[in-house]
């Protein structure tokens, strides 16, 4: 059993809803996990961790402030255990091959920001929250949605993440964490 800390920032809650996904995904492997929001708990203990996933989202171009802070400011430990990045974003969702390249172009600027290189990373599909926005926010994603989604009815929501992608994700973390730590999921009892 590894301990492992999943760092996340989000912004509409998409992230979050990833976020315990992916640990609840892990905890069924056996793992201990605890899953924080960085813009409100600024302590999580990466020292204690003997895995961290950090998780955040790309509103108007760029990641959650709070996200790129706490890689930075636990870039050393980072660096020294096994760790995994996720993103959330509508670039992610669109078949188009240059919105993909925009969503491979969100990491690598998060890598250039914080030189934080992460062993696994997971690029997942959003949801927009038309019912949740203020009429100028409406207007702008409506606008990004058009040439990311086509999804512009705005008198209903969208969610655009594929669990089953997230899951593999999560079981492909898990079992790089397990291999470099040497530990195993649990025994199968029912064999």
């Amino acid at each position: 059993m590894a301990t492992i800390l999943i760092a996340y920032g989000t912004g509409e809650g998409q992230t979050a809803k990833v976020a315990e996904r992916i640990a609840e995904t892990l905890r069924d492997r056996g793992h201990d996990v605890t899953a924080v929001d960085v813009s409100t708990d600024s302590s999580p203990s990466v020292a204690d961790s003997d895995a961290v996933l950090v998780g955040g989202s790309i509103h108007v171009g760029k990641h959650q402030q709070s996200v790129l802070r706490f890689v930075r400011e636990h870039r050393d430990d980072l660096v020294s255990r096994p760790t995994g990045f996720s993103q959330v974003s509508l670039s992610s969702v669109a078949d188009d091959e240059q919105r993909r390249a925009e969503a491979a172009g969100y990491v690598e600027s998060f890598i250039e920001e914080t030189g934080w290189h992460p062993d696994r990373i997971g690029l997942f599909g959003g949801a927009l929250r038309y019912s949740e926005y203020g009429f100028l926010k409406r207007l702008l994603m409506k606008r990004i949605a058009k040439g990311a989604t086509g999804d512009t009815d705005t008198s209903r929501d969208y969610e655009y993440t594929d669990w089953v992608e997230v899951e593999q994700f999560s079981n492909d973390f898990a079992a790089f964490v397990e291999g470099r730590l040497g530990v195993g999921p649990p025994a199968d009892d029912s064999a």
